[in-house]
């Protein structure tokens, strides 16, 4: 427990331990000296008082009265004590006794003695009348002195009761005073931190820790704290000098490698063509290939631009239109997808057209990959609250919880994947929405996943509400209007290739 603690109170705690074992002994010996030098003082002053009233005392009889000298009741009073007299055949003398005084039992011995809650003293003393000293007539007298035990034990419990609430102000104030000096030892320890936060909430390594005053252990962990910072920020430098030729040799690899891949794509386009049968059929597989490995290139391409801070030429675009685009070439890649758009018009946003365009077809490209057939799959374009809100749903087997965390990291990919994904589709899309100014969330759909896209509305545009209705378009499976579209463009790119060829 002592362990949870904070140092300043362990510290305290432990200060306020040995303070309380120190004055507990201290309490412990001067207290037992104490009463017990209490005690005997009560017991010789007892024992004073008895012998001083027996070296004193002198009765006198007279037919009516008995004179006693001095006087018992204020003897006794001094001390609070009672007194009783006693003949030589030990019966009480009448009158001879304070008022109220108790009725210990008859003398028997001199000396001391604790009945009944006294301290009894017994004195005997031989008098002679002081009327007629001479006669040599004698009797006995038995003297009773006795003091309430009840006196020295209140003053005893007094003693006991100081010596305890001493214990205990000084453990407390032992307590508050190792707070506080706990605290002021520990203040160049709390200026560390405070500069530790400040350096991890500011990113600045280059700020410096205060120095104590004394060349003790804080002074040393400051200098060692100072020596890490700089440590840090030398590899942070070396990271980052990594890190940017990395990027740089990224994107200048992507970039080199897309006039050759667009030299080798058009000569299998051509081949294809040309072949017939399995000559036809292997190079129909080169060219999937290397139109996966152009699409490689130019996902690697747009990432390191990103990476860098590159910020493409911006445009006013309508983000509707270029959705529709997207989703009319996604349509190609479906034989058992049906896809509708729903998109309001004028949906304007600033941006890179092509850009967008990559991220509209990357989510809808995820979700025709990565559901089974006959899945519906609906795109959605609005704006809301100044932002322009492009969403993708389907109502597939959804998004599985192990990769919800990591959906958006390059090359996360689902073990389900049965379309051979690179896993940088999703990573594009936040590249691209955070280019823009926006982000990109995945939502939970029942059934299905939902990823929704939010952009800043261009300006003047995040006021003004669409006033034509919303349109609606369905792009159904294996559009075959699509594919002699797609294949018509083809010839022509071939033929103008074999043109420029001859020439």
């Amino acid at each position: 427990m002592l362990e949870r603690l904070s140092i300043r109170w362990r510290l305290a705690l432990i200060s306020a331990a040995l303070t309380l074992f120190i004055l507990c002994g201290f309490a412990f010996v001067v207290g037992g000296l104490t009463v017990q030098r209490i005690r005997q003082d009560f017991s010789s002053e007892t024992a004073n008082a008895a012998s001083t009233l027996r070296d004193r005392l002198s009765i006198d009889f007279t037919p009516t009265t008995i004179v006693i000298k001095p006087n018992l009741e204020l003897f006794a009073a001094a001390n609070d004590a009672a007194i009783r007299l006693f003949d030589r055949t030990r019966r009480p003398i009448e009158g001879a006794q304070t008022p109220h005084a108790p009725d210990l039992g008859p003398p028997l011995v001199t000396g001391s003695s604790e009945v009944g809650g006294y301290l009894l003293e017994t004195r005997h003393v031989v008098l002679r009348p002081s009327a007629a000293p001479e006669s040599g007539v004698t009797f006995g007298i038995w003297i009773q002195y006795a003091r309430p035990l009840e006196d020295v034990e209140h003053t005893v419990t007094l003693v006991r009761l100081f010596l305890a609430g001493g214990v205990l102000a000084g453990t407390l104030l032992a307590l508050l005073g190792g707070l506080l000096l706990a605290r002021r030892s520990l203040r160049p320890v709390t200026a560390l931190t405070a500069t530790a936060r400040a350096i991890a909430r500011t990113g600045d390594p280059d700020r410096q820790v205060p120095q104590p005053r004394a060349d003790d252990e804080v002074a040393e962990l400051a200098r060692t704290f100072d020596e890490m910072l700089g440590a840090l920020e030398e590899s942070r430098r070396a990271t980052e000098t990594a890190l940017q030729r990395q990027r740089e040799f990224v994107a200048d690899a992507s970039h080199e490698l897309r006039t050759p891949l667009t030299s080798v794509l058009a000569n299998l386009e051509l081949l294809t063509d040309e072949l017939q049968g399995d000559p036809r059929e292997a190079a129909e597989a080169a060219l999937r290939s290397t139109r996966r490995m152009r699409r490689l290139v130019a996902d690697l391409l747009l990432l390191a631009r990103s990476d860098a801070g590159h910020v493409t030429t911006r445009a006013q675009v309508d983000l509707g239109a270029v959705a529709l685009e997207a989703v009319a070439e996604a349509g190609a890649l479906s034989d058992d997808h049906e896809i509708r758009v729903h998109a309001a018009p004028h949906v304007l946003v600033d941006g890179a057209r092509d850009e967008l365009h990559r991220l509209v077809l990357n989510l809808v490209e995820n979700a025709i990959r990565h559901t089974p057939a006959e899945t519906h799959i609906r795109v959605r374009v609005a704006a809301s609250d100044g932002d322009a809100v492009l969403s993708v749903e389907d109502d597939g087997p959804g998004i599985p919880s192990g990769l919800r965390d990591s959906i958006f990291e390059r090359f996360a990919r689902d073990g389900r994947d049965r379309a051979g994904s690179t896993g940088l589709g999703l990573a594009i899309v936040r590249a691209v929405a955070a280019g823009h100014g926006g982000a990109v969330t995945l939502e939970d759909a029942e059934p299905g996943s939902r990823f929704v896209v939010r952009l800043p509305l261009s300006a003047g545009q995040a006021d003004a509400a669409p006033t034509a209705p919303e349109t609606e378009s369905v792009v159904p499976a294996a559009d075959e209007r699509h594919r002699r579209a797609r294949a018509g463009a083809l010839a022509r790119s071939l033929a103008a290739r074999r043109s420029a060829r001859r020439r």
